[in-house]
């Protein structure tokens, strides 16, 4: 699934319970042209800035971080992180690129509570 069609299939799914989720009502809520919004969502544009993808995000009740990745991009915060410390976390995903999503989670909660 590409980036426009994950946000179209988003939006189309609220429009079906709530009519304010039209591409002319969010473009205007999230900042953009309804123009802009249809093109990205039939991929004739290439996705928006991060700014852009996170008020799309919000507006859709979508996660950002998904979003950015399926538009190939990465937070800004992230990118600050792995920065602070580029060996050990280029490393450290590496190590994970084939790790079962249980073992990802187990070590995240294993930071996330300090028990380490």
């Amino acid at each position: 699934m590409t980036y426009g069609s994950y946000i179209r299939e988003a939006r189309e799914r609220r429009y079906g319970e709530d009519r304010s989720f039209s591409v002319r009502k969010v473009a205007q809520r999230v900042g953009v042209e309804p123009a802009y919004l249809s093109k990205i969502e039939r991929d004739l544009a290439p996705p928006p800035s991060e700014a852009t993808t996170r008020r799309i995000a919000e507006e859709l009740s979508e996660d950002a971080d998904l979003l950015l990745a399926m538009s190939g991009k990465v937070s800004g915060d992230l990118q600050r992180i792995i920065l602070s410390r580029p060996l050990l976390f280029a490393e450290l995903i590496r190590q994970l690129r084939d790790a079962p999503d249980q073992a990802i989670l187990r070590i995240v909660r294993e930071v996330r509570d300090g028990a380490w």
